[in-house]
Formats: structure tokens, C-alpha cells, sequence
């Protein structure tokens, strides 16, 4: 029976996965999942915060002002699926201290740093993304990073 099972990080990847459904970015859609002992603690995508108008409707500022991807963050109306993974944590009170990270992406140099103060353990990804010092950073921490791929 055991070999019928997907393994435990294919599942948690899978549903950073279709959690990247729900994101209201045209440009790219992003999952994140965190995850202790095998359970989630929480999820997030990107797109604009809550309340405001999602760019699937009103069209993306990045395009407009064509920034190319993995430059000027800070112009977007849109917050990153790891940030929102973290925002959605401490909104419920739960630590992300120790916990695992799935994400659709490799994390931006932005939230790799959110993620290293959160003292988060592993990082486990599917896509690279154009952030090399991310990467340098991650190692600098101890923070584990993996690059998954899907059967």
C-alpha cells in the first residue's frame, strides 16, 4: 500500500499548486503552504489585498509601466502567496517557527527575508525565479532549500 501513496512533499507542493488558483495576478499565479508536523498552518497567493480592486479586473501596473519580472517589487498592488502566508498566520496567532514552506516559485529576495525572520526550517519549491541573492541569503540562514518535481 505504501507505494500507492504520493510522497508527503509532492502532496503539500500539489496544493500550493491549486492554492495559485485563486490568484488575482494576471503576470503569474503563486501558491505558498506552510506546513508543521505534516499539518497545515496556513496558505496564501498573490494578489491585492483584501478590499481592494484585483488586477484580473482593473488591469496590472506592472505591465502599464513595464517592469520586467523579479525588479521593482514595491510597484504592484498585488502581495506575494508567501506574504500572505505569513500575514494569514499571524492573523490566526499561529507561529511559523520551525515550519516548512511550499511554494509554486522560488521565493523573491522580499519575502526570503520574511521567511528567514520567521524562522522557518525548509523551503521547498517548483519553479526558479530570477533572485539569486534569495538563494545566497537562504544558505547565509541555515534555511534549507529544495527544488521539487512533480511526477
Amino acid at each position: 500500500m505504501k507505494d500507492k501513496r504520493i510522497d508527503w512533499h509532492i502532496y503539500f507542493a500539489k496544493i500550493a499548486q491549486m492554492v495559485a488558483e485563486r490568484s488575482t495576478c494576471i503576470r503569474r499565479k503563486v501558491g505558498a503552504v506552510a506546513v508543521k508536523d505534516k499539518r497545515i498552518l496556513a496558505t496564501g497567493y498573490n494578489g491585492a489585498p483584501s478590499g481592494i480592486a484585483h488586477c484580473l479586473d482593473i488591469g496590472c501596473l506592472r505591465e502599464k509601466l513595464k517592469i520586467p519580472s523579479g525588479e521593482r517589487h514595491e510597484l504592484c498592488r498585488g502581495l506575494h502567496a508567501e506574504q500572505n502566508v505569513i500575514i494569514q498566520a499571524a492573523v490566526h496567532g499561529i507561529s511559523l517557527k520551525g515550519c516548512d514552506i511550499y511554494c509554486t516559485h522560488l521565493p523573491c529576495l522580499i519575502c526570503t527575508k520574511m521567511l528567514i525572520n520567521c524562522s522557518v526550517k525548509n523551503i521547498y519549491y517548483l519553479e526558479g525565479y530570477p533572485d539569486e541573492l534569495s538563494k545566497s541569503m537562504l544558505e547565509e540562514a541555515k534555511v534549507s532549500l529544495h527544488k521539487l518535481d512533480l511526477p
